[in-house]
């Protein structure tokens, strides 16, 4: 038995095999196409507005130009190129005649019936033999016969009559579809015979050897290489080592700014000459005498004297680069103003690296720092600037005529909560803002998404009690109130429950289903179902000066007062359950969010205090902290008090009061039924913070009823 190969000489197998690998290669680049060349940004609200400030178009193109980056010219030729293969591979194979291969039947080779008797086989194959024997018969040159295929003609007819009269012969052919028994496997080549014919093969050679020892070598390389080259967070491993050298326990937001200044990716923005020019002319505007700060660019002496310990170079220029962005300075030089939009965020990108490293050490101070630049660098702030320049056409005239002298900055909520008349008559005015920009103004301020927190508290899912080292989840219940709001609705006490899934539910007790209030049954409390759907995003942040589109982010964790550490790792919420403002995506719903962080239960028993951060990464001064208090108590303990509790006297209409009351037994009193509802109540109580304490210190979590 041997194995032949055969090309494909008719061309019908090959178009199946390059369509195939066109397949291939060419749908997971058209996915790879359309997800780079779809907008995510396009899925998101914004916060609707006609403010422009003076370098907006700089800014809206250079949105534009980060967008069209992502956008690969050869990708898109390369699957315009792969579709067009394919398709004329399935013109090919709709075109080409398919080969056919017919059966070996002797009854047809001889050319009688199969209900032929044994005599008449014989008869006929005489006739045959005499008159296809080579000896006698004469090539018919008109159908271009040689006298090899008469040989082969006449071996035919020879093994068919083999086939129908001799035994073995025809066992060979009954088995193996062959008179002379099993044969070699037949294989055919998906490939013309052109290819490797008339010296054709060594180009096959030299393309195999280009695709297999070059290409994929080099994909695969530059693949491993690039995950190498870059951290996690997407900053270069260059960067990311300078950070942490930069790193320090004691770091402010100045600083931050600074250790930002070190990324390796300004080095391609300010290569050659671009590292020195107009440095001086960025320093001098830096340093002049500003309103609302000593220094124009809001730079302390501490920021003013790391710029100028600084050695010329493509650390410095950015670092003049970033103040002037935070600043707000004009530069008046084209080049020079595009480089300052387009350092921040590259300095916003590595600042998610800065933020890690700081997590890494579980130090309060540095992992606030690096939140708050992050609101300053999205907001265009310098650090402790006024929060009121976050709203469109407010200017320092504007924010000094609003704050006065006061030493304390009034944030946003603040403003707004004033008045209509008395918010115009500080902002109105010669020199300030006019009816229609003060209008704009308070529009844009109505639509900012403030997370205002009603309640937290700590529960154990299915447990009454928390005990040491227990699954405790964190739950922080909160509203969507933007400044200024006006019919804010109360909040419901049934809104801040935290219902437990039922113990048959796994998947919403794994997670895998999001659980939505549907209703309310007879008693009030709320029906909890799955609600499919799509996850809800708030608006994207309003930043006119960064030349990117950011979503909003909410990092909520616990921290430790007196050390100085975080306790529970920060947990990050971008999507929410339910919707942040109606379908005209200006007015707010005012719905009650939920927001759940799992951690372990301290191995001890007792009470711990812990300071909440709720900290958005958008917006400066929409911040929230207060004090939490978990109570852990012992297993023993809280396993006495829970027998205890569900130790009671059987109901008066139960099954179990009817047969007590036949025993003879007295059904329980009013005082007991209202013992046990009371105990039901009291069970339902979770360690934590409630809107509902009469508290006037600073933990109070009742953050609704704050201004």
């Amino acid at each position: 038995m041997s194995t032949d190969y055969a090309y494909d000489e008719e061309g019908y197998l090959w178009p199946f095999f390059v369509f195939t690998l066109a397949l291939i290669v060419t749908v997971p680049l058209t996915f790879t196409l359309v997800n780079k060349s779809r907008d995510p940004s396009a899925a998101f609200k914004r916060v609707q507005t006609n403010s422009k400030h003076t370098r907006s178009e700089l800014v809206d193109t250079l949105r534009k130009q980060e967008k069209r980056k992502d956008r690969k010219i050869w990708l898109a030729l390369l699957v315009i190129g792969g579709w067009a293969v394919m398709g004329y591979m399935l013109y090919l194979i709709n075109t080409t005649e398919a080969p056919t291969h017919k059966l070996w039947n002797p009854y047809d080779i001889l050319k009688i019936s199969e209900s032929a008797t044994e005599k008449q086989i014989k008869s006929h194959y005489k006739k045959l033999s005499l008159k296809f024997h080579p000896d006698k018969a004469k090539p018919d040159l008109s159908k271009n016969e040689t006298i090899d295929d008469l040989n082969a003609r006449y071996v035919e007819i020879s093994k068919a009559y083999q086939a129908l009269t001799d035994e073995e012969v025809r066992n060979n052919y009954i088995q193996y579809g062959n008179p002379d028994g099993k044969q070699g496997y037949s294989i055919n080549i998906a490939l013309p015979k052109i290819i490797v014919s008339n010296g054709n093969g060594k180009y096959v050679v030299l393309l195999y050897s280009v695709l297999f020892g070059v290409l994929l070598p080099y994909l695969v390389g530059s693949w491993w290489y690039g995950t190498l080259r870059r951290s996690k967070e997407g900053a270069l491993m260059e960067s990311a080592n300078r950070l942490f050298r930069e790193y320090k326990e004691g770091i402010d937001e100045g600083g931050v700014i600074a250790a930002l200044s070190t990324g390796q990716e300004y080095e391609e923005l300010l290569k050659g000459d671009k590292a020195d020019t107009g440095l001086a002319k960025i320093e001098s505007r830096l340093l002049a005498e500003g309103e609302l700060s000593p220094l124009a660019g809001g730079l302390t002496v501490k920021d003013k004297e790391r710029l100028q310990d600084l050695e010329s170079g493509p650390q410095r220029k950015a670092l003049a680069l970033l103040w002037a962005y935070l600043g707000r300075i004009e530069l008046d030089d084209p080049a020079l103003d595009k480089a300052k939009f387009e350092v921040a965020p590259i300095a916003q990108s590595l600042n998610k690296s800065f933020t890690a490293i700081a997590l890494a050490y579980m130090n309060t101070a540095p992992l606030l720092a690096s939140y708050y630049a992050s609101q300053l660098l999205i907001q265009a702030l310098p650090p402790k600037a006024s929060p009121l320049l976050q709203l469109p056409y407010f200017g320092p005239k504007v924010v000094k005529a609003i704050e006065g002298d006061s030493r304390v900055h009034t944030t946003v909520q603040s403003f707004m909560d004033r008045p209509d008349s008395k918010r115009r008559s500080l902002a109105v005015g010669k020199g300030l803002l006019t009816a229609e920009q003060y209008k704009e103004a308070v529009g844009v301020a109505k639509q900012l998404p403030y997370l205002r927190v009603a309640k937290a508290y700590f529960k154990v899912t299915g447990e009454r009690y928390i005990i040491p080292s227990s699954l405790v989840t964190l739950v922080v219940k909160g509203r969507f109130v933007p400044p200024g709001s006006e019919g804010v609705p109360a909040v419901e006490e049934l809104d801040l429950e935290d219902v437990d899934p039922a113990e048959d539910d796994l998947d919403a007790i794994l997670g895998r289903k999001a659980k939505q209030q549907v209703g309310k049954d007879e008693k009030g409390r709320p029906i909890m179902a799955a609600v499919e759907g799509d996850p809800i995003f708030p608006p994207l942040a309003h930043a006119p000066y960064l030349a990117r589109d950011h979503s909003p982010r909410w990092h909520v964790f616990l921290t430790d007062s007196k050390q100085g550490r975080v306790a529970v790792p920060p947990f990050t919420f971008a999507q929410f359950d339910r919707p942040v403002f109606e379908a005209d995506g200006k007015t707010p719903t005012f719905a009650m969010q939920t927001l759940k962080a799992q951690f372990q239960a301290p191995p001890q028993a007792g009470h711990y205090t812990f300071v909440m951060h709720v900290v958005c990464d958008s917006y400066v001064g929409f911040d929230t902290k207060m004090e939490v208090t978990l109570i852990v108590e012992e297993a023993s303990k809280a396993e006495e008090m829970t027998d205890e509790e569900e130790i009671s006297e059987p109901e008066e209409d139960s099954i179990a009061g009817i047969m007590n009351a036949a025993k003879g037994g007295a059904p329980p009193t009013k005082v007991a039924k209202k013992r046990k509802e009371k105990d039901e109540e009291d069970s339902d109580e979770e360690s934590g913070t409630d809107e509902e304490e009469d508290d006037t210190s600073d933990t109070n979590t009742d953050t609704e009823a704050e201004d």
